[in-house]
């Protein structure tokens, strides 16, 4: 049976089908919004009507407790084509390279990196391909686990959902499609999606059978949301206006699919009578956001000394501890780097937090060579790194005149909970055993 995509919204009193409303998106980050595929199909003035227009089935997804603070409470009221309660029996499955819980067995103080992630096998589908580098915390709890992905199939008739975990998609090659109960997303490198605990969905190509790579964070800790500005007032680092949610659009595929669940690191699959984003209409502030990170509004030194990389941070997700995050999501732009009489890359540094960097474009001005996009490295609690011999020889003698640095965008997950390196990543062919390397030849020149 073919596969029917719905999408219109009422404008100006007319209704416009599909495409034509692409450039139409809600924006603001946490923001209740309500949206239609079909216009008239959300009760008004109450959630949960005894008969919803159309025969539709009104469902609650929570992503907190009914009694927290209002500020604090997220949820998302969706009309669908039938309940999620629907569909055969769970049955476990496994995905051995997709891990959730990961021993202290392989910590190690060294500082660790990685190159790409190779090409995958043909037919490798989004999550067929997650390769879980790192972990910590407990799902549900706090902490997170950090993926990499390489694949070239498209998940077609395949859905999925995490109880354990939100998701963050940072792309580094190739465009993806991700359809989600709420909505449908186009994402890019220097994009990144954020899709709540518990919301289905599903991840397509954009052109099938190119190879898509990048890195994929499940965050077990509360929800991430923007930092606070403090002296920096009230406008900067990422703009809550940059953030885009997708409008209604659901699929009526006629025909049984595949729901694959993970709860608590294990995970269930069974199928449903038809596709599971059949959400014809919603409302609330549980949703996913887009963002572009090209839109991150830079704060930076403009007299002397180079800043903590916290003054980079894009989303945070926080713990009990005020301003010992969870996690932090960091990003490194472009910009321009100005500071007098100062050593302008990052200094060298040990740190009580744990930092897993990776590269989504050109060069990390901390490391020119080695660490390449789709590459990753981590830097535990208390380990030394900073720029390697060529970037300090060179900064050091440079000429101090404004420079901008405009072929570069790295990212660092950075977070209180040490990350515990998988076996499978401590014994990959692309684990980079020469990294230690890049610091030899720093003499002593007192």
């Amino acid at each position: 049976m073919p596969n029917l995509i719905h999408s219109s919204l009422l404008v100006n009193n007319s209704i416009y089908q599909g495409e034509a409303v692409s450039n139409l998106k809600m924006t603001g980050f946490g923001n209740h919004f309500e949206s239609e595929a079909i216009p008239g199909h959300l009760p008004i003035g109450q959630n949960s009507p005894q008969q919803v227009k159309a025969g539709l089935y009104a469902e609650l997804l929570t992503g907190s407790a009914f009694t927290q603070e209002r500020q604090a409470n997220k949820k998302v009221w969706l009309y669908k084509l039938r309940p999620s309660v629907t569909g055969t029996k769970l049955k476990e499955v496994h995905y051995e390279k997709f891990q959730s819980f990961v021993s202290s067995e392989y910590n190690t103080p060294e500082q660790l990196r990685w190159l790409p992630m190779p090409d995958s096998a043909p037919n490798t589908n989004f999550l067929n391909s997650i390769f879980t580098m790192v972990a910590c915390g407990s799902p549900g709890e706090s902490g997170g686990a950090i993926h990499h992905y390489s694949f070239n199939t498209s998940m077609r008739n395949q859905y999925f959902y995490s109880a354990d975990s939100e998701s963050l998609f940072i792309p580094q090659k190739e465009s993806l499609i991700i359809s989600t109960e709420t909505g449908k997303f186009h994402i890019s490198p220097l994009e990144i999606l954020i899709i709540p605990r518990g919301m289905k969905f599903k991840v397509d190509l954009e052109k099938e059978g190119q190879e898509a790579k990048g890195y994929y964070f499940e965050n077990y800790g509360l929800p991430m949301g923007l930092p606070e500005l403090g002296p920096i007032g009230s406008s900067g680092l990422a703009n809550p206006r940059d953030f885009e949610t997708a409008k209604a659009e659901f699929e009526e595929k006629l025909g049984e699919c595949k729901l694959t669940r993970k709860f608590q690191g294990r995970f269930w699959e069974n199928t449903v009578p038809d596709s599971p984003l059949d959400v014809v209409a919603w409302h609330g502030n549980y949703v996913p956001f887009k963002y572009d990170l090209r839109k991150f509004n830079t704060i930076n030194s403009v007299s002397f000394d180079h800043p903590d990389p916290s003054i980079f941070t894009v989303l945070s997700s926080p713990s009990p501890i005020h301003g010992k995050a969870n996690m932090d999501f960091v990003i490194f732009p472009p910009r321009w780097m100005v500071a007098e009489n100062t050593f302008r890359p990052p200094y060298y540094h040990r740190n009580l937090m744990n930092e897993y960097m990776g590269l989504i474009h050109g060069t990390y001005d901390a490391k020119e060579e080695g660490f390449l996009p789709g590459g990753s490295s981590l830097h535990s609690c208390m380990s030394p790194h900073g720029p390697e011999k060529l970037v300090f020889d060179k900064a050091t003698k440079a000429k101090l005149e404004p420079q901008y640095l405009a072929d570069t965008m790295a990212f660092m997950l950075e977070g209180h909970h040490i990350f515990n390196p998988t076996k499978q990543a401590m014994e990959a062919g692309f684990k980079d055993d020469n990294y230690s390397q890049c610091w030899s030849g720093l003499d002593r020149n007192f």
